[in-house]
């Protein structure tokens, strides 16, 4: 401060505010996965209560949540996977969500690349049966042959061309004959990816083989009918196998002449 300077005192700011916690204006929502996965249970979302205009439904709607994998399908040999879901409705305090992404994490990635040989990557827009177009990249890695010597198996450009026409051409046909349910189903056990190596291996022989990213381009209007498809159990009773050799239900006579009435 400076010699002589008068310090003025200041009345009246800062008081009669009261700390109010934010929390008590929150409330939270469930997060619920479509039934393509086993488990079903996302987590917890915090969102503003509901005041006058502005709905908390409202703040939900299109909010995108991001989870492993393995979470998902109890499965740790999955952990390598990110899925993305986004909120399409809420029901209540739950909020149903539908497919929105799919990711490799950075170290899986990582672990994959190698001296020593060749990294194959292609990606193409595809578009399901129900309308979602979809933007899907795969990558594969190159082995060595059968009792190899040679230290590296690095691949031609030809061969290179060949493979990505192949990996095109595997994306386009297993989406465009699904649609987002059957897609997602075929993505969680590397169907695609194995599907193209074994297309690939008259070419070159590949291992490491994945759909490492699926991006959502485009998704239909929305449908409440179909999203509350995506979310059923399907869990139909079904009556107990009737073994034929030992019935359950005993055959009765009636009295009567000749056991006719």
């Amino acid at each position: 401060m400076a010699v002589g300077k008068i310090k003025k005192s200041i009345k009246g700011k800062g008081k009669g505010k009261k700390a109010v916690d934010v929390f008590t204006r929150k409330e939270w929502y469930d997060v619920r996965a479509p039934a393509v996965f086993p488990v079903r249970d996302v987590g917890k979302t915090l969102v503003t209560k509901s005041t006058g205009n502005k709905l908390a439904s409202d703040s939900l709607r299109g909010r995108v949540f991001e989870t492993c994998l393995a979470d998902l399908t109890k499965n740790e040999e999955d952990s390598h996977r990110k899925i993305k879901l986004k909120c399409e409705e809420v029901e209540g305090t739950k909020v149903l969500t539908t497919f929105y992404g799919m990711d490799l994490v950075r170290h899986k990635m990582g672990s994959l690349i190698k001296k020593w040989q060749s990294l194959i990557e292609a990606h193409v827009d595809v578009k399901t049966t129900d309308g979602y177009t979809l933007r899907m990249f795969c990558i594969a890695f190159t082995k060595k042959k059968q009792n190899q010597v040679k230290k590296t198996c690095y691949v031609k450009a030809g061969q290179a061309k060949k493979v990505r026409a192949k990996m095109i051409e595997v994306m386009t046909n297993t989406a465009s004959k699904s649609d987002m349910k059957q897609l997602t189903q075929k993505l969680i056990p590397e169907v695609i990816g194995k599907e193209v190596e074994k297309v690939c291996s008259g070419i070159f022989p590949l291992q490491n083989c994945y759909v490492r990213k699926v991006k959502l381009l485009n998704s239909p209007s929305f449908d409440l009918t179909k999203l509350m498809e995506q979310h059923e159990d399907g869990g139909e009773e079904t009556g107990a196998k009737l073994d034929r050799a030992n019935p359950l239900v005993e055959h009765t006579t009636l009295k009567g002449s000749g056991g006719r009435l």
